[in-house]
C-alpha cells in the first residue's frame, strides 16, 4: 500500500516533531504493510516551507530509514492549498506533486466546499496536471456530496482519511460518503506518533468491505490508484459518483 497524505518530514510544518518522530511514523507504517508514504507538507501562507529543499529532506529521510532497516520508502508531495496553487510555477508544481508525477493534493480552503475549489480543479487541469482533494469531509454542507461529485466529473479523486472510519461519531458519515462512490483513496493524514492519527490504512480498508459499491475494488483503492499516481498515470475509477 501507499500512504499518500502523510506529515512525515520532521521540523517542516506542524507534522513530525523530530527525525525520531519521522522514523516511529515510517514504522508504524511498515508495521500496517504500507510500503511507501508520500511526505505532503503543507504548501499554504501560514507555513514557511521551502519547496526547493523537499527533495533533499527526502532523501535525507531515506537514507535515516534505510540505515534503521525500515523498509518503507518516502515519496515526495506536497499538501497545497487551494489558494496557494495559482502562484505556484511549474517546477514547483512538479516538486510537489505526488510522487514527482503529475497529481496534486488539493487542500480545500477553511469551511464549506464551494466553487473556488471547482475552479482551482480546471486551472490546475489546463496546467497538465489533475487534483486529489484532501480530506473534503472536514468541508461540511448541506451540498457537500453534490460538490464532491462535481469536482470527480471535472477529473478530480477524493482522499479519505483512514481513522475517521474507526470513530464513532464519524464512522457512520464516512461510509455514507464510501456508499456515494466518492471514496477512490485512503491516506492516514498523519502528524506524529504522539498523538492523533496513527500511519495506518487497513483498518480503514476494512470497513470499506461493509460498502457494497466499493467491496468489489478494494484493491483497486489500496493499491491500483496509488501506484498509478505516484507514477503520474492516468487513473480513472471504476465506479461513478451514485447522485
Amino acid at each position: 500500500m501507499i500512504d499518500l497524505h502523510c506529515h512525515i518530514l520532521d521540523a517542516i510544518d506542524d507534522g513530525a516533531r523530530d527525525a525520531d518522530d519521522s522514523v516511529a511514523m515510517a514504522r508504524q507504517a511498515e508495521e500496517d504493510g504500507i510500503g511507501a508514504v508520500c511526505a505532503t507538507p503543507h504548501i499554504r501562507h501560514d507555513h514557511d516551507v521551502r519547496i526547493e529543499e523537499l527533495a533533499e529532506r527526502v532523501h535525507g529521510l531515506n537514507a535515516r530509514l534505510e540505515r534503521e532497516m525500515v523498509a518503507v520508502k518516502v515519496l515526495q508531495g506536497g499538501e497545497v492549498a487551494e489558494t496557494a496553487v495559482e502562484g505556484l510555477s511549474e517546477e514547483e508544481l512538479r516538486l510537489v506533486s505526488l510522487g514527482g508525477g503529475s497529481w496534486i493534493l488539493l487542500e480545500p480552503a477553511p469551511g464549506p466546499l464551494d466553487d473556488s475549489l471547482l475552479r482551482r480543479v480546471s486551472h490546475l487541469a489546463e496546467r497538465g496536471h489533475r487534483a486529489i482533494i484532501a480530506h473534503p469531509e472536514r468541508h461540511l454542507s448541506a451540498d457537500m456530496f453534490e460538490r464532491m461529485a462535481a469536482l470527480v466529473v471535472e477529473g478530480a479523486l477524493i482522499q479519505a482519511t483512514a481513522d475517521f472510519f474507526l470513530r464513532e461519531e464519524m464512522a457512520a458519515g464516512m461510509l455514507s460518503m464510501a456508499g456515494k462512490g466518492l471514496v477512490h483513496v485512503l491516506s492516514s493524514d498523519a502528524h506524529t506518533v504522539h498523538g492523533g492519527r496513527p500511519v495506518r490504512l487497513s483498518p480503514a480498508l476494512e470497513r470499506l468491505r461493509e460498502v457494497e459499491l466499493l467491496a468489489p475494488h478494494l484493491d483497486w483503492i489500496a493499491n491500483e490508484a496509488p501506484h498509478a499516481i505516484v507514477n503520474g498515470a492516468l487513473v480513472e475509477p471504476p465506479f461513478a459518483p451514485q447522485t
